[in-house]
């Protein structure tokens, strides 16, 4: 392994470059960060194709309420983790072509209830202020701090009542209480997220209407399966330490192979965060290279969750480990 005390910015990083903890060599980190479409495209055939598979069995176990829940649940799953290919693609690792970026990045956005414009300036912030709880737009968000205020994240209580108001807001372009979006950036947003919100509104008026596909097919799959996606966010950076070092703020959760492929590896996380130029094909190669330097290592979903239900107990779960750098290096 190449380790290397500081490292020049590689231009893809979000402005992270000069934060601490990145302390692989440069030379590693650009060898790591070579894009492709085969592997982007591979995986998103893999994971539309588990789409309409799932989709099949619902459909298929649709008369028998003993079969239909779990095809809910599977399918749902498979909605809810396009999140993942969404998030890929605003960093624009998923593909090596940005167009295509753009193009599924909208799409996943849009099965997976995000707004991928809105979100490639809010994922910034989160990426360069990372647990710095003035600039963090995730610590904004709500963030449970107690087993009850758990429960209601992971079942979506914070999660879905926003998302129409959410959609209408960034639609009529009021985007200013929104300080990681700027101005130049309103229309687009306005623009996309319209867009979006016209597919949902004709999606509930054709249920309304009695045709009820869009209901069992995506509305009702994800949310049942939101809890997952929940979990597996929580499980990135909740009971790690409010500082700018991605060694550890972060947590990376070792989990089973359907997981890492449906979340396209962003359980790698610290990894991910140290070095956002990395795409997701090569971060379990980034694993391999920063292992024994990582402070937040858990062999399952299930060990990261007791570990976020135990952060509450902290008796100042909000204490850094050191101070806040600007992606400049300056000290806050």
């Amino acid at each position: 392994m190449a380790i290397a005390s500081g490292e020049t910015a590689d231009g893809r990083d979000m402005g992270t470059a000069t934060l601490p903890g990145r302390v692989l060599d440069i030379a590693v980190v650009r060898d790591l960060s070579h894009r492709s479409d085969v592997q982007g495209w591979l995986r998103a055939a893999i994971h539309v194709g588990l789409l309409a598979i799932t989709g099949t069995l619902v459909w298929l176990a649709f008369d028998r309420w003993a079969t239909l829940l779990p095809a809910l649940l599977l399918h749902g799953f498979v909605i809810v983790t396009m999140f993942a290919p969404m998030h890929e693609c605003v960093h624009r690792t998923a593909f090596a072509t940005p167009r295509w970026n753009e193009s599924f990045g909208w799409f996943a956005g849009l099965l997976s209830f995000y707004n991928f414009h809105f979100y490639r300036h809010y994922h910034t912030w989160h990426h360069r202020y990372t647990q710095d709880p003035e600039r963090d737009p995730e610590l904004s968000d709500y963030r449970p701090t107690s087993g009850w205020g758990y429960l209601g994240e992971v079942v979506g209580l914070h999660f879905w009542p926003l998302r129409p108001w959410r959609f209408l807001k960034l639609a009529l372009g009021r985007t200013q209480g929104f300080p990681f979006v700027p101005a130049s950036a309103r229309s687009q947003i306005a623009l996309s997220a319209g867009l979006q919100l016209a597919v949902y509104v004709a999606a509930v008026a054709a249920i309304a209407l009695g045709y009820p596909q869009a209901w069992f097919g995506w509305f009702l799959p994800a949310l049942l399966a939101q809890p997952c996606l929940r979990m597996f966010t929580l499980a990135e950076h909740t009971g790690c330490t409010l500082g700018s070092d991605g060694l550890t703020n972060t947590r990376t959760t070792l989990t089973t192979f359907p997981i890492r492929l449906c979340m396209w590896n962003m359980p790698f996380h610290t990894e991910h965060h140290l070095y956002p130029s990395i795409p997701f094909h090569q971060l379990p190669r980034a694993h391999r290279e920063l292992r024994a330097k990582l402070a937040h290592v858990v062999p399952g979903y299930i060990a990261a969750q007791r570990e976020v239900l135990a952060s509450f107990a902290t008796a100042d779960q909000f204490a850094t480990a050191d101070r806040f750098t600007t992606g400049d290096g300056a000290s806050k």
